[in-house]
Formats: structure tokens, C-alpha cells, sequence
């Protein structure tokens, strides 16, 4: 071949490559806390090595939907024997319809009327516990019945104490301690409209939310004992700065192996923002454009 004709030949490839890599539209970017890139396999190699992986959704992003699954999927591979799934979006309450159904004993339809799933269960949580029935993985409903969050939201956590025995199993143990100066939590405050203690108001919402936090790392906690690894699903508030459920582990278990995943939407994907950096210990990031599930 000529010079000319190979000439020819590095032109017609850097024309024909060039626009399909600005034409490049990935669906997400993974980076650690530190807002360095990091491969799944790197993060799965980790994850492996937790008792807890809290991973935190936007509840409407697809691309977190669909890599719980995928985590989900190689936890359990990595222990088939000792791996359980826990969920927000299910209340300790209906623990006995979510065993029957993934037993096998009652119908998908009934276990759907009777579960009180969120709206968008078909087409976010549904495929994650169909994958959980085929392979026999325990699914914990860790969240507390809403019902008793708004007690809280209404009077305080000295609310609580007014409840049955029977509506104390459904909650974290009596009394729960709330640290209102978590930033977290102090960022609620300042959503409500007081940035200090003294608004009782928003005080008691803040509180139902540790009410959830507590709730959740307490059924959380019960598998651990057991020697079972628990991939936790829950909205990003929950654990998000290592917070919240992570914040109650710790209480629970100061020594405790957990590993946090947050997701979050930026226009550009290629660098993290630093207000993204340290909010997991692996960060999700979606492109702000991406299609919603609601």
C-alpha cells in the first residue's frame, strides 16, 4: 500500500470514529468518595467484604433500580447461603404476607393487594423480589408501619409509649435516641423552617425520620446476629454522609462492616461535583436528563 492510499485510510477511520465517541451517552458514571472512577467490579470486590450494604435510590431513578438487582444478584452469588434483602419500601408489619408469598403459600396478586406496596413497586421493586423468590433469598420489610411514624410526627417520640406490646415489635427498641445535632438531621430542621431545637413541630417530623433510621438498622441488625450479609435498599436520605441507618448501626454495633451507595443526577458525568464527594462510599452518577420512572 501507498503512502497516499495510507493517508487515505487514517483519514477515513479518525472521520468515521470521531463522531460516535462525541455521540457517547453513558447511562451512569461510578466513582468512590473521593470522586476518583471506580469499576463495578472494584466495588462488588468491597461490597463483598460488608455485613451491610446500604444502598440508597432516588426512588424514581431506573438506573438505581436496575443496579440493586444487579447487586443483588452478585451478593448472592458471592453467599448463597447467608444473604438477605431488606427493604424500605416495605413495613415491619406485613412481614408475614411478604413470608408467605416468597414461600410460595398465597398468590403475587393477593400479596400485592395486602402488602401496601408503593406505587411504583411493578416497575421498580417487583423484578427484585421475583429474583429473591426463584433463589429462595430471604426479603426483611424493615421499615416502620407508617402509622406509628405519624404518631411520632404528632406528639414525639414519648408517643410511642402509650402503644400495645404487640405494636412495640414493629418499632426499634424503646427509648430511641435522637441526635438532632447530625447534620442530617439539622438540615431537616432548616427544611421545616427552624434551624433550632425549640420547634416542636418540626422537631417531631425530624423524629419520625430517626424513628425510620432506628427502625430500619434494628431489623437490619437481627440478620446480622444471625451471620447473614444484608443488602438494604432505601431512599439516599436514609444513609447518605453515613447517617441516619448507618448512624444507628453504629449504635447498635460499633463494629460493624458497612458500606454505603448513593445515587445522585449531574448534568456532566465525567468528574464529580464536590458537593457529591463523601456522600457514600461509592457514588452513583445519572445524567439529569435521564428518563424517570414517575
Amino acid at each position: 500500500m501507498n503512502r497516499l492510499a495510507l493517508l487515505f485510510l487514517l483519514l477515513l477511520m479518525v472521520t468515521t470514529t470521531a463522531p460516535a465517541q462525541e455521540k457517547d451517552k453513558p447511562a451512569y458514571r461510578l466513582f468512590n468518595k473521593k470522586g476518583r472512577h471506580i469499576s463495578y467490579g472494584k466495588m462488588l470486590d468491597e461490597l463483598e467484604k460488608a455485613d451491610v450494604v446500604l444502598f440508597g435510590e432516588q426512588h424514581n431513578d431506573p438506573i438505581a433500580h436496575w443496579l440493586q438487582l444487579e447487586v443483588a444478584k452478585d451478593l448472592y452469588q458471592a453467599h448463597p447461603r447467608r444473604f438477605v434483602i431488606g427493604t424500605e419500601m416495605f413495613e415491619a408489619d406485613v412481614q408475614l404476607v411478604l413470608n408467605e408469598y416468597m414461600a410460595g403459600q398465597v398468590p403475587e396478586a393477593n400479596f400485592e393487594q395486602e402488602s401496601r406496596p408503593w406505587p411504583n413497586y411493578k416497575t421498580d421493586y417487583r423484578p427484585v423480589l421475583r429474583y429473591a423468590k426463584e433463589k429462595n433469598i430471604p426479603v426483611v420489610a424493615t421499615n416502620v408501619p407508617r402509622r406509628y411514624a405519624a404518631v411520632v410526627s404528632g406528639g414525639g417520640m414519648k408517643a410511642l409509649d402509650t402503644l400495645s406490646e404487640d405494636a412495640k415489635r414493629y418499632i426499634a427498641p424503646l427509648p430511641v435516641e435522637v441526635d438532632m445535632n447530625l447534620p442530617g438531621y439539622k438540615g431537616m430542621l432548616r427544611m421545616f423552617g427552624s434551624g433550632t431545637h425549640g420547634n416542636t413541630k418540626s422537631e417531631n417530623i425530624v423524629q419520625a425520620q430517626a424513628l425510620k433510621d432506628a427502625t430500619m438498622a434494628h431489623f437490619i441488625l437481627r440478620q446480622v446476629a444471625q451471620g447473614m450479609q444484608v443488602l438494604h435498599l432505601n431512599g439516599a436520605y436514609h444513609s447518605d454522609n453515613f447517617e441516619g441507618i448507618g448512624w444507628y448501626l453504629k449504635q447498635g454495633q460499633p463494629d460493624i462492616k458497612t458500606r454505603t451507595i448513593t445515587t445522585v443526577l449531574q448534568d456532566e458525568l465525567e468528574k464529580l461535583t464536590e458537593e457529591n464527594e463523601e456522600k457514600a462510599d461509592y457514588i452513583i452518577v445519572v445524567p439529569s436528563g435521564m428518563t424517570r420512572t414517575y
